[in-house]
């Protein structure tokens, strides 16, 4: 199924010290809920929180990549926020109690896989494979490849397993899966604001989330790739893949990997830059288009770019007739999609273990990546939030509703 270089490759097994909208591009099976049903859940299984006050801070940076500009203060209200990424354990204790499939095991759409051969629409993820040697940066199909039978429980395809890595932060789980779990847990996924304030552990304008400097007193802080990418990691203290939660020191704020290890789904909407937001659909558009500087894929493409790497032949994943009207008319959705795309994409935070400083030098609490949210991967995990409950005013006569103070 897959055609790209390097996937003759096996596929990168983590090894340590001893030894990702409210339906799915192209995949069939939408009986499966969005969010999986309310069980009894033990709040033993779930990741502790670290209480937040919020504040204002200086979000973004100038120093690196164009979609981190302009630098701007923003203000978050107090949430809290889990130590951790989700593990493997925990997201399996989700599946236990609700049954849930995620995204990478449901079956494709052949409607919406034209020239794709009904038998090689299987269910399947993004897999990073490391290739043999140095190659050319600019192409993504050199070390990703689209691996049938990958799955959050089997991560780099058939013969890989979680067992053992069962406090590694889970990956392969799509917008939708992380969004299921949150719901579940009676939890959500943090605003782009709200993690960016809980990784930068209170350093404001810092570079780290440790300071400005890479390496304190020599010390590795993040796992990041280690060597040359994408074909020899030496590894990050000693970890090649993701790395057991809390390995690296926390943060200020006493959060865990807020830096490397996996990225994380936030909910909010990709934008070009953070200068956007009091933009028309049509300045939004301008300014996606507008950048010049090309942004690596260092997290990924999307599902549907994988296929037509694979198979190549026209075909639209989406399109505009498999929206539904709710997001047809989300302007910021719309907008979010890379171009000629239809599928929305969400603001990925953090970096990952495969971040590295010739590629993708996103180990810092201001970078940012876009990401299809049909999309699974082998670096891609999340974490969750709590908001205190906002309460409403009630009506008033004659008071129109837009004048009506929230409370709270």
């Amino acid at each position: 199924m897959d055609t790209a270089a390097g996937t003759s490759s096996a596929p990168e097994q983590t090894k340590g010290p001893d030894g990702g909208t409210t339906g799915s591009a192209g995949r069939a099976g939408t009986t499966v809920p969005a969010t999986a049903p309310v069980t009894a859940r033990p709040t033993s299984t779930l990741s502790p929180l670290v209480p937040l006050p919020g504040g204002t801070y200086r979000r973004g940076s100038t120093e690196f990549y164009p979609d981190e500009a302009p630098v701007h203060e923003v203000t978050v209200g107090p949430f809290e926020i889990e130590q951790h990424p989700v593990t493997n354990a925990q997201f399996a204790a989700f599946v236990d109690a609700t049954g849930y499939v995620t995204v990478a095991e449901r079956p494709l759409d052949p409607a919406d896989y034209p020239g794709v051969a009904v038998e090689d629409l299987q269910p399947g993820a993004l897999v990073f494979t490391p290739t043999a040697g140095p190659v050319n940066l600019s192409d993504w199909r050199q070390w990703w490849r689209w691996q049938p039978g990958a799955r959050w429980s089997a991560p780099h395809g058939p013969g890989s397993s979680i067992e053992g890595r069962e406090d590694h932060p889970v990956v392969q789980v799509s917008y939708e899966d992380a969004q299921a779990y949150a719901a579940w847990a009676g939890r959500s996924l943090p605003t782009e604001a709200e993690w960016e304030y809980a990784g930068r552990g209170g350093l404001d304008g810092a570079r780290f989330a440790w300071g400005d400097e890479y390496q304190p007193d020599g010390e590795l802080l993040a796992n990041h790739w280690q060597g040359s990418f994408p074909y020899r990691n030496t590894g990050a203290r000693g970890w090649v893949g993701t790395s057991p939660v809390g390995t690296f020191p926390a943060n200020g704020f006493g959060l865990a990997d807020m830096t490397g290890n996996v990225w994380e789904w936030t909910s909010s909407f990709y934008t070009p830059n953070h200068a956007v937001d009091a933009r028309t659909a049509e300045e939004v558009a301008a300014a996606r288009d507008a950048l010049t500087i090309e942004m690596p894929a260092c997290c990924a493409p999307s599902t549907g770019a994988a296929m037509a790497a694979a198979h190549p032949a026209p075909h639209d994943p989406l399109g505009a007739a498999g929206l539904d009207e709710d997001t047809a008319t989300d302007v910021r959705a719309a907008a979010s999609a890379e171009p000629g795309s239809a599928i929305p994409r969400k603001v990925l935070k953090g970096g990952s273990h495969l971040c590295a400083p010739e590629y993708c030098l996103r180990y810092r609490p201001a970078a940012r990546s876009p990401q299809a949210v049909d999309t699974a991967t082998s670096h891609i995990g999340f974490r969750c939030v709590v908001r205190p409950p906002v309460a409403v005013a009630p009506s008033t006569p004659g008071m129109p509703a837009s004048a009506r103070n929230l409370l709270g």
